[in-house]
């Protein structure tokens, strides 16, 4: 079955991200299949910074991230979607033409907002879930001409100004930016982990109901208790 939701690049992404979340593989032919797809949508009306722009349909819709945090505005949604797609193109290591050529093109735009802002961001790019979409982005090695590391360094750091002392933060979605963390190889990510490890616990103590984006949850408190 393939992949590819052609109503929705929202839809499309979270089988990519459920893909590798839970450790299995796709054909060469669904991964070029995948990126020729979301490649296609690179610069269309309504992309963030000529990233990937998701389709008319999906954004009458109530858009969730793939931890379940819902995405509160439009803009954001196009942002933090353009970042996702960004990523599922590095991940998925087509190396057709137009595919390169359109996570370029991309690339282009993103960095240079991020150049533009790297003095007056302070570790955060527009609102707190873009802010990790992005972080999620540079940590598989996206956006090298705006200083990646520096980015997520800083990123992290920020988001430990931003403890609410119960192994949350404010501001921050909670799952999502713990999602982050796990794919950081950073020491400062893990002390992050091991501040918001209270929480997963206490999470795998009840009782699961089945909703996917509790599931998940669960694997991802699961897998920052196995790290910590």
């Amino acid at each position: 079955m393939s992949v590819v939701n052609r109503k929705s690049l929202g839809a499309t992404l979270d089988a990519l991200n459920e893909v590798w979340f839970a450790g299995s593989a796709l054909s060469a032919s669904e991964r070029r299949e995948a990126a020729r797809w979301i490649a296609g949508r690179q610069g269309l009306p309504g992309s963030y910074a000529g990233m990937f722009a998701p389709t008319d349909e999906e954004m009458a819709e109530s858009l969730r991230l793939f931890t379940g945090e819902r995405i509160v505005s439009g803009g954001g949604a196009r942002h933090i979607l353009g970042e996702e797609a960004c990523r599922a193109l590095i991940l998925l290591r087509v190396p057709d033409r137009e595919v390169r050529e359109a996570l370029e093109g991309a690339s282009r735009g993103m960095a240079a907002r991020l150049l533009a802002s790297r003095d007056r961001a302070r570790g955060m790019y527009c609102c707190a879930r873009c802010s990790v979409a992005l972080w999620r982005h540079l940590a598989v090695g996206g956006l090298e001409e705006a200083d990646p590391e520096r980015w997520l360094r800083i990123g992290v750091e920020t988001l430990k100004q931003h403890r609410a002392g119960d192994g949350r933060w404010r501001r921050f979605p909670f799952y999502y930016s713990v999602l982050a963390l796990t794919e950081m190889d950073m020491l400062a990510a893990i002390e992050e982990l091991r501040y918001a490890a209270p929480v997963c616990e206490k999470l795998l103590k009840q009782n699961p109901t089945g909703d996917v984006y509790a599931e998940r949850r669960r694997v991802l408190a699961r897998r920052v208790l196995e790290r910590c």
